[in-house]
């Protein structure tokens, strides 16, 4: 099938993946053009990924993205229609954007794959420091979903579709995979998450 969609962003990249899920979700046929935020071929205005080129527009920022594909390609049925369910989950992508991948990401996912994929020294300082405020973010999300359900709760929506792929880099680390085990609701809300055809068609390569 030709693609409806090109993805332009790095492979292994968190938001890339989740533009990528939107589009399995809408059954939006696409393709992902391997794209370094830093290189003179991306058009990103602030030099971030991934942006997209859709029905005639090129769109960044994923929000933007994700909500477009939904609206335009699968009638909004990632958005509930209640005002109370869509702002609970407007608010836990914003705190997946806003406050979760921006720690995960610089205090422990990024070290190891530099570790892992350059085979730079594991910083275990940055990480030693960075542990205990992952590791009260992880303890809130599982107290919300206890207490709530939270992001878990009703269909799947655009809640999940951010929440997942930044708690499944975490997880692909020794320390993240210790503390997301000791979360035994988010730990099954992710092996739940793990059986998604959208999930399971968007894994990275280091998952298989």
């Amino acid at each position: 099938m030709e693609p409806q969609l090109r993805i332009f962003g790095t492979v292994i990249s968190t938001y890339t993946r989740i533009v990528q899920i939107a589009c399995e979700e809408a059954g939006v046929a696409h393709e992902t053009i391997a794209t370094a935020a830093n290189s003179q071929s991306n058009r990103h205005p602030f030099g971030k990924v991934p942006y997209v080129e859709v029905d005639g527009l090129e769109l960044y920022e994923s929000v933007a993205i994700a909500q477009y594909i939904d609206n335009a390609h699968n009638a909004g049925g990632l958005q509930p229609q209640n005002p109370a369910t869509r702002a609970v989950m407007d608010k836990w992508v914003a705190i997946a954007n806003n406050y979760l991948f921006p720690l995960f990401e610089h205090g422990l996912v990024m070290p190891w794959i530099m570790h892992k994929v350059a085979g730079i020294e594991l910083d275990e300082a940055r990480i030693a420091k960075a542990l205990p405020d992952i590791a009260r973010a992880l303890s809130f999300c599982e107290a919300e979903v206890m207490k709530d359900g939270a992001f878990v709760r009703g269909p799947f929506s655009l809640a999940d579709m951010f929440m997942y792929p930044v708690l499944r880099g975490v997880q692909m680390t020794p320390h993240g995979a210790t503390g997301i085990g000791q979360c035994p609701a988010l730990g099954e809300w992710m092996e739940e998450m793990r059986q998604r055809p959208s999930i399971i068609s968007t894994q990275w390569e280091s998952e298989n």
